[in-house]
């Protein structure tokens, strides 16, 4: 199969600075977990981080030991420096597309997909509690990514409608005024059968945590110490992660009006059933059909158990 290959500037965008990726320097077994937000991204640093310390002694908060590589916001060289202080195997966040970030064959990639629906779910409440202070450091930008980042998306109907059916970027037909779900999923999936790169669900995640964690090790060449497992299972369970999210991400003290404990909306699926009505879901359908492959589209929606399909 042929290597990735960046063919999309996501630098249009206030929240992304993808050439940081350009100076990257990896080692063999880093790990990036990637989403395209709101999909399970913290939950799988989290288990990640635990992997890689099992006795449960994390040497830090999660936004900071693992930090998102290319979020604008962040001042780049202490974050640079951190990560190239650390002898630990290395964790890295991105909400990059495949096509829209450098790909290194040394790095193991943890793709995470949800529901398209339910991930909005989630955005719509991120959004919604996002701080002044953040918002005006968007503005920042404003000069150089040419617009404004729109603090007011409507009401909720409005802003999935605009969500679903118009993009940001040019080469995209949804996820505005962020990026979409959708084109991050399909480019991943296309070349999932890479041997550095896994995809994980988070309705699997939701049914079979054991499991999948399990998987996760696997793919990362890492033996779980049976003495270390029942903590694992425990600090990796949702309701923790939720429990000690100031800990986790001390950093949405600033991102979001009502802190860390905003920041993991309800653990479920299916919570958009009581908020999409059949016109709203004629959109979704459109956006999936126009986007996604059959088989992504499937997994996707389901998961990889549900859906049966071998990946």
């Amino acid at each position: 199969m042929e290597k990735p290959v960046k063919t999309y500037d996501y630098s249009v965008h206030h929240v992304f600075d993808p050439e940081r990726w350009d100076r990257f320097s990896p080692r063999q077994g880093d790990v990036v977990v990637t989403t395209s937000q709101r999909a399970g991204t913290t939950w799988t640093q989290v288990i990640v981080a635990n992997l890689i310390f099992q006795d449960g002694n994390i040497p830090g908060p999660i936004g900071e030991i693992s930090p998102w590589y290319e979020l604008r916001f962040s001042p780049f060289e202490p974050m640079q420096a951190t990560l190239e202080a650390q002898t630990h195997r290395r964790s890295i966040k991105s909400h990059l597309p495949l096509n829209g970030l450098t790909f290194f064959e040394q790095l193991k990639y943890i793709v995470v997909g949800r529901d398209t629906r339910d991930a909005f779910m989630s955005l719509l409440h991120h959004h919604r509690g996002l701080s002044a202070e953040i918002i005006k450091k968007a503005a920042d930008y404003d000069d150089l990514i040419g617009r404004s980042f729109p603090p007011d998306v409507g009401d909720d109907k409005s802003f999935w409608r605009k969500w679903i059916s118009q993009s940001w970027f040019e080469w995209e037909t949804q996820g505005y005024p962020y990026w979409s779900h959708l084109d991050h999923a399909q480019s991943w999936w296309s070349f999932r059968k890479l041997p550095n790169i896994l995809l994980v669900h988070f309705e699997d995640l939701l049914n079979d945590t054991e499991g999948e964690i399990k998987r996760i090790a696997d793919f990362l060449d890492i033996t779980i110490d049976e003495e270390h497992l029942p903590g694992i299972r425990q600090r990796t369970r949702f309701e923790e992660i939720h429990k000690n999210m100031d800990k986790i991400l001390p950093e949405m003290n600033v991102v979001l009006r009502d802190g860390p404990s905003d920041y993991m909306y309800k653990c479920g699926s299916g919570l958009w059933r009581e908020f999409l009505n059949d016109e709203d879901l004629d959109l979704y359908h459109t956006a999936v059909k126009k986007t996604l492959s059959p088989d992504c589209a499937r997994w996707l929606e389901k998961g990889r158990a549900a859906s049966g399909i071998d990946l």
